[in-house]
């Protein structure tokens, strides 16, 4: 005959079932940025400053491999471009498709102002370091033409 099972005992998957403290720190423990602030860090001057970030010891990686678009550092470039191939990566580039939520759409919910469909946007895996560096290069000299000849006319 089998033994029975006691069932005084929890199983160890049932302790903390009822100890409403522990749910929020569970909850919070791995906070990340919210949509719309990786869509300010998206912009490309902000992420021109996130990737080519100051050597800091502190930071996983000296803070040199840095996802931006899921706010994470990585150790080293194999592991970042290994990041690149995950599901959970490409749950956040599809996420990041859509325009992030913002007051005139809760005015709009809310029944002030007509509906207006979400943007779209085209997201891509992020550039390695020396092609964001060109571009961000091209397009500030192209910002600084743009300034002196717009003084030109003051």
């Amino acid at each position: 005959m089998a033994k029975k099972k006691s069932t005084n005992r929890k199983s160890k998957s049932h302790s903390h079932k009822k100890v409403s403290h522990l749910h929020k720190i569970y909850k919070t423990k791995r906070k990340t940025k919210d949509h719309d602030q990786i869509h300010q860090d998206l912009k490309l001057k902000n992420a021109y400053e996130l990737i080519n970030q100051t050597i800091d010891h502190d930071i996983p990686g000296a803070a040199q491999n840095y996802c931006v678009h899921c706010a994470r550092y990585f150790i080293d470039e194999v592991a970042l471009k290994e990041h690149f191939r995950t599901k959970l990566h490409k749950r956040r580039m599809k996420a990041l498709e859509t325009e992030p939520y913002t007051q005139e759409e809760a005015r709009r919910a809310a029944g002030i102002g007509s509906f207006i469909a979400p943007k779209k946007f085209e997201i891509k895996t992020q550039p390695d370091k020396l092609s964001l560096t060109k571009t961000f290069e091209q397009t500030m000299d192209k910002d600084i033409i743009i300034q002196n000849f717009i003084s030109s006319f003051k």
